[in-house]
């Protein structure tokens, strides 16, 4: 290492080997220097030039002291503090800062050694003495006096008159006013190095041989204390444990003070311990040396020694840096989601552009998937205008507009009601429940909401961290989270944002800024913004942890008075899983069915006519025919569409095969046979294989409602569960059914089910067909009868066992009679059910053998 400071910097400290110039009579003798004269001062001595022994008399790393000569240390001389700078890599003289010239200089500094001596000297007469040279330590602080004498004065005594002279001067620093300069004599050989060693209040002391084939002898404490207390306070003797094999013999001394600890190691490194002093027969050398009080690196060992404590800590840290660096950057992004900030077609400039062009082009034809919507809008105009009034009050409740699949449910709110609303985000549960995994479905809720960024594959990598460090550890600690902490997260940002949104339209000039955010949100339910949550309990069956975190938070957000919601769902079963979210709150719903057949034919033939020129005329000045006035065959609508019913879906399935050309007739029974194949691949023929989960009916029963409805098109609900296919777990059944829609439950008085339906208006031509159809009824119906067969042969067995049972008996009391002619009416009539439905299969078997 290259220290900062430059020779010339300190050549005031380092007087010449020769021993000339000016001499200071006195007590302690003279001072030599080499001087230079200039003729302008009058002989006076204006400056010296120096030179420095930083490395030691010829770098050797020692000071030798000849006879007659000693060596003085001083201490305080350099601040400790600049001890960094021996970091920096330069050493050449034009590279040294001139401030720090300035700061070692002996007329700054007023603790210079040979200013000292020379003050203690005036007004004394004694013996001469002269000062051979001043080596400074920089990193320690002081400096080496070597100085001779003539032998008629012990050095002990200029040892003593210089500490007499700094305790009564209390000579002190500029850079620390508040402990005074020392000097003590160098008793030992010290070693003089220009290593980067700092020293430290610790001192290590090794006993050594003073040669070859001599032994050493460890000092006790009692004998270090005696040898290192006059250079300061020891604050502890730690001797080498006795069973140690480390050689040569060590102790360490640690002081109150850096500074003794410093005077210490240049006073008494290299001294040796006579036999008189307790140092044996051949005497000990003492080596000192800087020793680290704190051992390296023990922050890292200290880490690695202690996970069940540093990883949880870490888990806590990264988190709190998560939530403080990225949920700002997240809720940041989700308002502009739900404020279309970004949104290329809600700026100012594509709405300039957009009109421009409307002027130049005119766009007659409208969005197909929109064309023929009037008419429904038109007939449900009640339930829009209803949404509205609801979001204008300041009730803490759901709004619940349920219907089936295809009812336009999202269409009338989102595009209806909800059309001239700024602030409003849909939330689709269809992707979120339909995703596997939970990387997955994090992505997916994210994306719903605008939730960026979003480091989904860090849950795979922390949760593989977590269970090694489990392992390792025995305890969690708390890197991975569960899909349940990730959606609340989610849903946590999204709330943040949506209550800023809500709170943006407040000023201080407002008659009622004075009120609080959460009075001011009570009275202006105009402000909140509107989440719809589509798809709600799409997958009812499946797991409900998406639904209830989802139902839980809207909760909160109505409660809360930050928005409005609206769930769109086609589960009549809704009221369960939202009570549990809002238990004590009485849902506003509306329940949307399907068109009346007048509304029907209205949406098909506007949907028909939505291609049609209307300002375009013929050459006589007339109007030209729209495409439903030029047809001639929508008389069959009104057949068709009884057939058909009005499900929008079904409906604009039929617009459009009329479109491209085919009669309403041939379009309705496409329809028809595609639900009828539908039907038999969902419902009768599925295999559990190529499903999610296991199906909760059979065939049989499906089949079994499938002739009922196509003969009576509504049943009796608990007439259904009287047949013997529904006797076990009937109820089950018939709610799975409706779930995946192929039949629909309709409430009768104080909300019991009261009837069953099919699920779409157009499963009831579908099922007539499959009925229709000779072979799949017969072998269908075979099935049936097999299943039914087995049940009777089940309870003939058991009526047999019973009468069996009953015959064991040493005596037949009169009371059982009753009980055995029961159980043989019974048998008889399960008898004759099963050689009845034997009858039927037989005709069966010969209609499946003889069709195809």
């Amino acid at each position: 290492m290259y220290c900062p400071f430059s020779p010339r910097s300190l050549m005031p400290y380092r007087t010449s080997n020769v021993l000339q110039g000016q001499v200071f009579p006195g007590l302690l003798g003279t001072l030599t220097r080499r001087t230079r004269v200039s003729p302008t001062t009058g002989g006076r001595v204006q400056g010296v030039r120096y030179a420095t022994l930083e490395a030691g008399e010829n770098k050797s790393g020692h000071i030798s002291a000849g006879p007659n000569e000693g060596i003085l240390f001083f201490d305080n001389v350099f601040p400790l503090r600049l001890q960094w700078l021996l970091r920096v890599p330069f050493s050449p003289d034009d590279m040294v800062p001139g401030i720090f010239k300035r700061l070692t200089s002996p007329s700054v500094a007023g603790a210079y050694p040979l200013r000292i001596i020379e003050k203690a000297n005036k007004d004394k007469t004694s013996t001469s003495i002269k000062v051979i040279e001043v080596l400074p330590r920089l990193k320690e602080g002081g400096a080496f006096v070597k100085f001779a004498h003539d032998g008629s004065m012990p050095s002990i005594e200029v040892e003593d008159a210089l500490k007499k002279y700094l305790k009564e001067q209390q000579i002190k620093p500029w850079w620390n006013p508040l402990v005074r300069m020392r000097v003590n004599m160098v008793k030992g050989r010290p070693w003089v190095e220009d290593l980067y060693r700092l020293p430290t209040s610790r001192l290590k002391v090794e006993f050594l041989p003073p040669g070859p084939g001599t032994e050493a002898v460890e000092l006790s404490q009692e004998q270090l204390y005696a040898f290192f207390r006059p250079y300061g306070k020891l604050a502890d003797i730690i001797p080498q444990p006795q069973d140690s094999k480390v050689l040569p013999r060590f102790a360490y001394l640690d002081f109150t003070a850096r500074r003794r600890a410093i005077m210490a190691k240049n006073c008494m490194h290299g001294y040796l311990v006579s036999e008189v002093e307790g140092g044996g027969k051949a005497g000990t050398v003492l080596r000192l040396t800087y020793e680290q009080k704190i051992k390296a690196h023990w922050i890292r060992d200290w880490l690695v020694n202690h996970p069940r404590i540093v990883i949880p800590a870490v888990a806590a840290i990264v988190a709190g840096i998560t939530v403080a660096v990225f949920d700002p950057v997240r809720t940041f992004f989700i308002k502009a989601h739900i404020t279309r900030s970004f949104h290329l077609v809600d700026t100012r400039i594509y709405r300039w552009f957009k009109a421009q062009a409307t002027d130049l082009l005119k766009f007659r034809n409208k969005i197909e998937d929109e064309a023929g919507m009037e008419a429904i809008w038109d007939d449900r105009k009640s339930n829009i205008e209803q949404i509205q009034t609801w979001l204008m009050e300041s009730a803490d409740t759901f709004i619940i507009v349920q219907g089936p699949r295809g009812s336009g449910k999202k269409e009338l709110v989102v595009d209806q009601a909800l059309k001239h609303k700024k602030h409003k985000v849909v939330i689709d549960c269809k992707p979120i429940q339909e995703a596997r995994g939970d990387s997955a479905t994090i992505c997916a809720a994210a994306a719903e909401v605008g939730y960026r960024p979003v480091f989904s594959w860090m849950n795979s990598i922390s949760g593989m961290i977590d269970l090694a460090a489990q392992g390792a550890t025995g305890v969690k600690t708390g890197f991975s989270e569960t899909l349940d902490s990730q959606l609340a997260k989610i849903w946590n940002n999204t709330a943040t944002a949506l209550r800023e949104i809500a709170l943006e339209g407040r000023h201080k000039d407002d008659k009622d800024a004075h009120l609080g955010e959460e009075e001011y949100l009570e009275a202006h339910p105009e402000r909140r913004p509107i989440v719809v949550i589509d798809n709600f309990l799409h997958k009812s069956q499946e797991s409900g942890i998406v639904y209830d975190k989802i139902a839980e938070w809207a909760a909160r957000l109505t409660t809360a008075n930050i928005a409005h919601v609206i769930f769109l769902t086609h589960d009549v079963s809704f009221s369960k899983s939202l009570s549990k979210a809002l238990p004590d709150r009485v849902f506003r719903q509306i329940s949307l069915s399907d068109c009346s057949p007048e509304v029907a034919k209205r949406f098909v033939i506007t949907h028909l006519d939505s291609d049609a020129d209307d300002e375009a005329d013929n050459d006589d000045g007339t109007k030209k025919l729209t495409p439903s006035q030029r047809r001639t065959d929508l008389a069959e609508l009104d057949s068709c569409i009884a057939s058909l019913g009005g499900r929008l879906t079904d409906l604009e399935f039929l617009a459009r095969r009329i479109k491209t050309g085919e009669t309403p007739y041939k379009a309705v029974d496409e329809i028809i046979e595609l639900s009828a194949s539908e039907i038999l691949k969902m419902y009768l023929f599925g295999s559990d294989e190529f499903t999610d989960s296991p199906r909760k009916w059979s065939s049989e029963q499906a089949w079994l409602l499938i002739k009922q409805l196509a003969e009576n098109g509504t049943l009796r609900y608990n007439e259904v569960l009287l047949a013997d296919t529904f006797k076990s777990g009937g109820e089950s059944v018939l709610q799975a059914l409706e779930q995946v829609e192929m039949i629909s439950i309709v409430g009768g008085a104080n909300g019991r089910p009261a009837a069953i339906k099919p699920g779409k208006p157009v499963y009831q031509s579908a099922f007539k067909r499959l009925t229709g159809d000779t072979v799949l009824r017969s072998k269908m119906d075979l099935m049936v009868n097999s299943e039914l067969i087995k049940m009777e042969n089940a309870n003939i067995e058991k009526y047999e066992g019973e009468l069996q049972l009953l015959s064991k008996l040493k005596s037949q009391p009169s009371q059982l009679t009753p009980r055995v002619q029961w159980l043989l009416s019974k048998l008889a009539q399960s008898q004759a059910n099963v050689e009845g439905y034997e009858r039927e299969s037989g005709v069966l078997k010969k209609i499946l053998g003889r069709e195809y």
